[in-house]
């Protein structure tokens, strides 16, 4: 995977755990919303970062049942807001030295 790929994942990431620090997202939904910052990604590649980010304990999922059929919404745990918190700060350095650069 070359560098750019590398930190779009991690953008997207970023996004995701953003996202569900606001509401609870859906897969369908936040799809949308990354394509409209140009990142069109599979459900072959979204779903298992949910997974991940699941199972990893940063967000918290609860299925629903709408029209008949389950859907799955994600929302942020205490330890996913404790980790998007550090990830702020090193985006804030990051931004800080590359785009302020004198």
């Amino acid at each position: 995977m070359n560098p750019l790929s590398k930190f779009k994942k991690g953008a997207i990431i970023v996004h995701i755990l953003y996202h569900a620090k606001k509401e609870a997202i859906y897969g369908a939904w936040l799809k949308e919303e990354l394509k409209k910052h140009g990142y069109d990604i599979s459900d072959g590649t979204l779903y298992p970062w949910l997974a991940s980010l699941t199972n990893s304990g940063y967000l918290n999922v609860n299925e629903q049942n709408i029209n008949g059929k389950i859907r799955k919404y994600y929302s942020i745990t205490k330890k996913g807001e404790k980790h998007f918190q550090k990830i702020k700060l090193y985006l804030k350095e990051l931004y800080i030295e590359v785009m302020e650069e004198k």
